[in-house]
């Protein structure tokens, strides 16, 4: 099979395909966002990250237990570049994976899947339950709080910001400024 280059259409169509679960659809429209929003200011290929960034978690869904080795299955059955399937599979390094993020958009993605939960977590506790008006530092404060958004991983957000060579707080700033992007589409 000749390899594809997918369409964010095709992207979010395959998405749609193994994922029912309203959340699991919203935290990957916020993670495509915050990638797009990273290519940019990078100077990278907004379209690229954007789709891998939307599915990232497609097989999560429909295979937990599968995570990971499931999706490297789905997109080469569909033809899809290694650089994709790598970059979508790296993000679980360590947890189910052991492909090591290498490159920018590798390390962007396995810094803010999880990242992004958190910013949820903190914009759904805020009086305007949005991200249109919370900063870095009120996900700062929330992060100290083991207990709240007790199923995100810290040490995976630590350990990515340090790869990408970046301060946490720029990195849950850029975060935010990337799911305003797309706040009214996963109610935030």
């Amino acid at each position: 099979m000749t390899t594809h280059v997918p369409t964010r259409d095709e992207a979010l169509a395959l998405l749609k395909e193994y994922t029912k679960t309203e959340a699991l659809i919203n935290h990957a429209l916020a993670v495509e966002a915050v990638m797009r929003f990273m290519a940019r200011k990078r100077g990278q290929d907004e379209e690229k990250w954007g789709v891998i960034g939307l599915v990232h978690d497609l097989d999560y869904d429909q295979f937990p237990e599968e995570h990971c080795t499931k999706c490297r299955a789905i997109l080469e059955e569909r033809g899809w570049p290694e650089e994709y399937i790598r970059a979508v599979v790296s993000h679980g390094w360590g947890l189910v994976s052991d492909v090591e993020p290498v490159t920018d958009l590798e390390k962007t993605l396995f810094t803010i899947d999880e990242l992004t939960g958190l910013v949820t977590a903190s914009a759904l506790v805020r009086p305007s339950k949005s991200v249109m008006d919370m900063n870095a530092k009120s996900v700062k404060k929330k992060w100290k709080q083991k207990h709240f958004a007790a199923g995100v991983n810290r040490e995976i957000i630590e350990k990515g910001a340090e790869m990408l060579g970046q301060d946490l707080t720029e990195i849950i700033t850029d975060t935010i400024l990337g799911m305003r992007e797309v706040a009214g589409e996963i109610g935030l």
